[in-house]
């Protein structure tokens, strides 16, 4: 199989884990012809997708049917209860990009007092508010721009250390001197380091738009690989991004720019996309995102 063509911009790094799980189906399958053949494009090895198969199947993570190319991955029902991105959030991502969810003024807070002895369930609380865009005031206390209090309750709820946690709101919030709400945003958020990922991000969108709007149709493979590297170079950018309101980041805000760079390849992708695509998952993750109105690209 031709490997696929090289594109201008820095090189995407697929992970083969992530490789497998772009590639699930709507049942829940994965085709190994499909993934060994994918890999390839993307510069694995067959050996790496079969390591990566073993490891999968050790973790249990998925049922292995088959032999080789032939085979058939079977998601176990606890990793399809994990698989794949948050929609709920990429959703409200560019509902912010189109200035459709304006900020309010009320910060959120999380209190928590986890004993010692529930250490683990301690550091996943922690962990998870975290990933919930959540940013550390001092020791056990997280504040956010957004409405997140379900999630955390969920997150807590299963923890069992709901108990534990004193959940409010202020909309006046100081810390030293300083109570300007996009200076503590400056603050709090490593936001240079969350708009690097975002440049990189639209390097990458920018040459694979341009190979989507050329002439001669990339093959259905190559189409799958762009995808695949896409949804990777998202998944880097969008899982350390707080999602804050557009009024706390500095404008232009990178990520509006690179969200709607993504959005309009999706478009060209789910366009082109052959009876097959429609059935996978990141198809169907990223098929109905709409761009807002696109600055210059």
């Amino acid at each position: 199989m031709n490997a696929a063509p090289h594109l201008p911009g820095p090189d995407v790094q697929v992970p083969t884990r992530m490789l497998v799980e772009a590639l699930v189906r709507a049942d829940l399958t994965v085709d190994t012809g499909e993934l060994y053949a994918t890999g390839n494009l993307l510069g694995m090895t067959d050996q790496q997708v079969r390591l990566c198969i073993k490891r999968l199947v050790a973790e249990g993570r998925f049922h292995h049917e088959g032999r080789g190319r032939k085979g058939l991955l079977r998601a176990t029902g606890a990793t399809g209860q994990i698989l794949g991105f948050d929609v709920e959030f990429v959703a409200h991502a560019f509902r912010q990009d189109a200035g459709l969810a304006p900020w309010d003024g009320t910060w959120h807070l999380v209190a928590f007092a986890v004993p010692e002895s529930a250490r683990t369930a301690r550091d996943a609380l922690r962990a998870a508010l975290t990933r919930l865009g959540g940013a550390p005031l001092q020791g056990g206390l997280y504040l956010s721009a957004n409405p997140w209090e379900p999630y955390v309750e969920d997150h807590a709820r299963r923890l069992d250390v709901l108990d534990h946690l004193t959940i409010a709101t202020t909309r006046d919030l100081r810390r030293g001197d300083q109570n300007d709400p996009a200076a503590l945003a400056r603050a709090l958020w490593p936001l240079d380091e969350i708009a690097e990922r975002y440049h990189r991000l639209a390097a990458v969108a920018r040459p694979r738009l341009e190979r989507l709007r050329g002439h001669g149709d990339p093959s259905e493979a190559q189409r799958l690989t762009i995808a695949v590297e896409l949804a990777a170079e998202f998944t880097a950018a969008m899982e350390p991004d707080p999602l804050l309101p557009p009024q706390l980041l500095p404008q232009p805000w990178p990520g509006s720019r690179a969200r709607a760079l993504l959005a309009q390849c999706w478009s060209l992708l789910k366009e082109k996309a052959g009876p097959d695509s429609e059935h996978i998952r990141l198809f169907r993750l990223y098929g109905d995102l709409e761009s807002p109105a696109a600055p210059d690209t």
